[in-house]
Formats: C-alpha cells, structure tokens, sequence
C-alpha cells in the first residue's frame, strides 16, 4: 500500500471517527437505559410481592381472630355462659390484636425517596407526577396531620389493616342485610306490623331529631369553651343523629332466640332493627344531600328541606321497588325454567341475583341496604317456593353463615379500628353528651309511641316489654358502617370515634346484661312459637284462651290478593289462576299456571294464612265439602248457626274425617314441608 493509498484510508477514518464515537456512545446510552429498566422492574415486582406478602398477613390476622371467636364460642355454649356473645368476644379479640399491631409490631416504610413538600393548590384524588419524561400515578389516602407523618412512615401495616369503607358496604353488608329478611318470621312480623313500622319509621325519625338537637347544644357549650379543633355544624348534628338511631341488638335477638322469649317481643325488636336500618341509611343521605342555595350551605332553608324530605321518600320507594323487582324476576325464571333439576345452578343463580341487588340499587343511586332487605323479604315469599329441597337447604344455610362470618368480621374489625385508626378525635364533653343523647333519643322513641300505639292494639305493648325494647337499643354493624364510610372531617372523625366507643358500651353492658334484665323484669321464657293454635300469650305476659290473632284489615285485603294471584302468578303454589281469575282470563290463567300448580291443589294454604283469621267461627271449604270449625278448632254440628266469618279456598280438594270422634288433622299433618319455609 502507497503513501496515498494510507493517507486516504486514515482521513477517510478520520472523518468516520466522530460516528463511530457517536454510535458506541449511543448503544452504550441504550445498554445503561435497559439495565436502568430491568433494575426497576425487579424493584417494582419485589415491592408488588412485599406488598402481597403483607396483605394476606392481614387477612390471616383476621381469620385468625374470627376462628378464636368460634372456638371460643363454642366453649361458652358448652359451659352455657350468657354474659358474654360472641360479638362481644369478637370486638375483645380486635382490641387486643389492635394493641398488639398498634405497639408491638413496626413495618417501616422505604422513604428514601419520598418528598414531603409539593406545592399544590388542591388535593386531587389522583395525581399523575411527571418523573423523568415518565408518568407516575398516585392516589388520595386522605389528610392527615403534621404531627402523624412519623406515624404513617413508621408503621406501614396500620394502614394496611384499615380496609376502604366500600368493602363493608359492597361485601360485607348485602349477606347481613339479605339475612334479615330472607329468615323474617313473617307470621309474627305482619301480626305486629304497624307497631314495627311505628317504631322504624316515626320513632327513628324523633331518634335522630332528638339527638340531632341535643348535640348541637352540646357542640355549642364546646365552642364556647374553646374544646371544639374544627368545624361542626347543625348538619352534622344531625347526621350523627341518624347513624346512631340505626339500631342492631344482634345480641339481644341471639340470646332471645335462644332462651325463646315471647314471640311478639322477638318480633317488634326485630322487625324494629331490621326496617330502622334501612330507614337511618337513607335518612343520613337525605342529611348529606340537604344543600341550601347561596354561600352558606349550613342556614336553614325551607325549599332544600322539602328537597330531602323528597329525596327521603323517592330514594326509600325507588329501593323498596327494585328489590321487590328483583326478587320477582328471580321468581320468575326458577318458576318457568328447568333450574331446580341443577341445583347447583339454582343456588348460584339465587345467590348471584340476591347479591346484585344490592350493587345495582347503589349503581342506580338508590340505597342497597332497603332493596337487599325486601329482596330478601320477596326472595323468602315467592322464590323460595320454587326451588328445589336441596337449594332450599342450602340457600338457608349458605346466607345463615354468610351473615354469621360477615357479623363477626365487622365486630373484630370493630376492635381493631380503636388503636390502628390513625385519626381518632376522643373529646370527653361530646362522648358525655353522646351517651345522654342516645338514651333520651331511645326514650323518646319507645314510650311515647307505644302509649300512642296502645290507644289502637288489643293487645297492649306491657311496661315490661317496653323497659326491654328500651334495654335492648343496641348499636352495631351499620352504625359503625355509616360511621366509617366519611372521616375526612374534623367532624366526621369525632363523630366516628365516639360511635366505636357507643357500640362498646351497648355490646358489652347491654348486650351481657340481657338476661339478668329478663329475669328483673320477669318477662317469660321458653315460649313455643307456635302455641298460638291452643293457647296465646298477649302483649303483657298474661294467658288468653284465642286459635288465631287478628291482623290489620290492610293485611288481610294484601292477603287475599296475594294468595289468589300473586302467589300462582310467581310460584307453582296456591290456587291455579283458572279458579280465581275471570273466565274472560282463561288463556292467560293457563299460560301462567304452571302444571305443579294443579298438582299441588291440596295445599290449603301458607304459613301466613292464620294471619287474616279472627277469634270467631271459621268455615273452610275442601272442594264440595264444607267444614265448619269453632273458636277451639273443633268441628261444629250440620245444624249450628252458620259462621259470621267465612274464609274460602278455591280450587283446594282435600279429604278430611267427618266423624266428630276424629280429630282433624294438623298443618303438620296436611302438609309436611311446609315447616321447611322460611317464616
């Protein structure tokens, strides 16, 4: 190679060398940019797995507390020991755990690269951060104070264990709910409806009014001496007034049902907690949807007050019909469908339709605590007529330990949230008044109505009955729930404070002392829920010699109707529509008669039949046979006078002995599976 020939391949490197450079420096770049990559990617997958690691240490926290519960449980039933149920031991076993997770157990966070000042106007509840040309997402947790920074970078598993609210409302409360009503013994329920519908409707709305008042003048006496951190209004008042007036004395009904105390009082306790529930849930929103025109949100005002008593109204009936909607379509498909031949399907279908009731009700902007209960409520009367003797069995008993899980889960979770709860506000003044206020709110609510209730029953609401159901006003599980949902206030969060430290107390205090309170007030037990054929206790504990207890004229309209059309419309039970509807219907009646319908002729009538029946003669009618019975239940003589009352079953063809030596046969005895329902 010549002189030229070098020089030209050197310059021809020379003018190469900058891209060369430029290229090496590049894959160079590309290289540390993908190792960059890959190092962050384990990061976040080890982070991803710490943080999976931690969240199932969390949940086994709690089934641990829930199979302590249950073992325990088990103990004090075997001992027969009474003062302790096992929503109190739960809420025992949360407090401990919460003591042990609060001081003895520290997982501290990396904050290696966490910045504690940001300017920002406003707190966004998602913020995308620009780090790098990459984006980064982060979400609200909520506010907290300067002085609980350390605390929130010290201990990572207190936030862990406090659950989003939503997981009570969207989880945990549809079971509980649904079990309410899906179990309602609806004999007793409907014997005392309009009481029960008093003491829900009229006597939580003075409950949360009452409180409402008094805690506003507690909050004022507090301002005035300078006790008061932040903001809290005659709204707030209020709404506290309403979470609290939601009554659950699980406890209470436990020990009732198991002791079996008079069926009336297990009635109107229970039919009370169910319905008042549901009328707190949405008697709160209708507090929070209240919002004056102009600057100040918090003055009185007439039309914003109209405005939420309307909403009042249209959110309760807009629940109430979706959840009768639902439990009709589910009665419905099991009726004309072959599902109670897979009743494994069956029980998914039944269980998935019961549950999406209540999402769809809070979807649509409606209360799912109302739609779930009359879903339930619907469910019990119509659906489960259709379903198979398997799915019957196992819808019990699939939502019986739903809701017993579910109860006892909130109960210990109850425990926990005292000590992992980072915004807790215990201010002496208003937990004082809050206790004062709930029992005058309960006062107001128990004798009042039941002396207005008394001026219309025949049988009377006794003093005895009245002292317990005033005993009895236990907080529970939705009082905490609505307590919970909103604590980003200085408000809400002294609110939900003293709400735990209320649950504590009427669990602990008033639930242990339910039976030594029976045995004062010397109300009677071990009662039969079924003696009313022979022998009925009324109101006040005193014997009356009666076979059947009147109900409301409304009932017994409701009734007639519901057992003429409803029931064979949804159901393959009672009579066939052929018999009951014109003749003009009659291709309509047999395309909504099932088959089983006309086989199943010789069921007389439900368990709420009895319900429309008076103390004086009755006169049923078997097919062509007329069978008159006295007020004892015996037949009476061809020649006796004819019954002022007469109640008529169309379509029914059943044999009954006609020779007065033969007694006639019992319910039992015409039809076995009825004591299968539900009641």
């Amino acid at each position: 190679m010549g002189p030229k020939t070098r020089n030209a391949v050197a310059l021809k490197v020379w003018k190469t060398a900058p891209v060369s450079v430029f290229v090496s420096l590049l894959v160079c770049l590309c290289a540390i940019n993908a190792e960059d990559s890959v190092m962050e990617n384990i990061v976040t997958e080890k982070k991803a797995e710490e943080s999976h690691r931690q969240d199932s240490a969390d949940l086994l926290i709690f089934i641990m507390l829930l199979t302590l519960t249950i073992l325990t449980i088990w103990l004090f039933k075997h001992r027969r020991f009474r003062f302790l149920h096992e929503t109190g031991l739960a809420m025992i076993y949360g407090v401990l755990m919460g003591v042990v997770l609060r001081y003895g157990i520290h997982v501290p966070r990396d904050i290696n690269n966490v910045t504690l000042s940001c300017h920002v106007n406003a707190s966004p509840p998602t913020l995308l951060v620009n780090v790098s040309g990459k984006f980064y997402e982060y979400t609200l947790k909520g506010e907290i104070s300067p002085t609980e920074v350390g605390d929130v970078q010290d201990n990572e598993m207190l936030r862990k264990v406090t659950f989003d609210p939503e997981v009570f409302f969207n989880i945990l409360l549809p079971p509980i709910i649904f079990h309410a009503g899906y179990s309602l013994k609806r004999r007793h329920f409907f014997r005392n409806m309009g009481s029960i519908l008093a003491y829900a409707f009229v006597g939580t709305v003075i409950s949360c009014f009452i409180i409402g008042l008094l805690m506003y003048g507690c909050v004022v006496m507090m301002k005035q001496m300078g006790q008061l951190g932040g903001d809290f209004f005659f709204t707030d008042c209020l709404f506290f007034g309403a979470i609290i007036s939601a009554t659950d004395p699980v406890t209470v009904l436990a020990i009732f049902n198991e002791l079996h105390v008079d069926v009336d009082l297990y009635a109107l306790l229970f039919g009370e907690s169910v319905l008042n529930d549901a009328v707190a849930v949405v008697l709160s929103s209708s507090i929070v949807a209240y919002q004056p025109t102009g600057d100040n949100t918090h003055t009185f005002e007439g039309m914003a007050l109209l405005k939420s008593l309307g909403m009042f109204l249209g959110v309760f009936s807009g629940s109430f019909a979706l959840g009768v909607a639902t439990g009709v379509v589910t009665a419905l498909v099991t009726k004309f469908t072959k599902l109670r031949d897979f009743q494994l399907l069956e029980t998914a279908l039944f269980f998935l339709m019961s549950w999406c009731t209540f999402l769809l009700a809070e979807a649509c902007g409606f209360t799912g605590v109302v739609a779930v209960l009359f879903c339930g409520i619907t469910q019990a009367h119509y659906t489960f007529n259709n379903l198979s003797p398997e799915s019957q069995d196992r819808t019990k008993q699939l939502f019986e330990v739903l809701n017993f899980l579910a109860e006892n889960f909130i109960f210990s979770y109850m425990g926990l949230t005292l000590f992992t709860f980072q915004s807790h506000i215990f201010n002496p003044t208003f937990i004082v008044g809050a206790f004062l206020a709930v029992f005058v709110g309960r006062a107001a609510n128990i004798y009042p109505l039941s002396l207005f209730l008394n001026l219309g029953r025949r049988h009377k609401i006794g003093s005895r009955f009245q002292h317990m159901m005033m005993f009895a006003g236990l907080r529970g599980a939705m009082t905490f729930a609505l307590a919970i949902r909103d604590t980003a206030t200085y408000a809400r969060q002294m609110m939900f404070s003293t709400t735990l430290l209320i649950v504590f107390f009427t669990v602990w205090v008033c639930g242990g002392g339910t039976t030594p309170m029976l045995s004062c007030l010397r109300i009677r037990v071990g009662v039969d829920s079924d003696q009313d054929s022979s022998v009925s206790i009324s109101i006040d504990g005193t014997e009356r010699k009666s076979t059947r207890q009147e109900s409301a004229w409304l009932f017994r309209i409701w009734y007639n109707f519901d057992h003429n059309y409803l029931k064979p419309i949804l159901t393959h039970s009672g009579p066939p529509l052929t018999a009951t509807l014109p003749a003009c219907c009659g291709p309509l009646a047999r395309c909504l008669t099932s088959p089983q319908a006309y086989e199943n002729e010789e069921q007389l009538k439900d368990d709420d039949s009895d319900l429309i029946l008076n103390d004086a003669d009755i006169s049923l009618t078997y097919g062509d046979v007329t069978v008159s019975t006295d007020a004892s239940g015996a037949p009476t003589k061809p020649g006796d006078r004819a019954p002022d009352h007469e109640q008529v079953v169309r379509g029914t063809r059943l044999v009954l002995p006609m020779d007065d030596s033969e007694p006639i046969p019992t319910r039992a005895q015409i039809c076995p599976a009825a004591d299968n329902k539900p009641i």
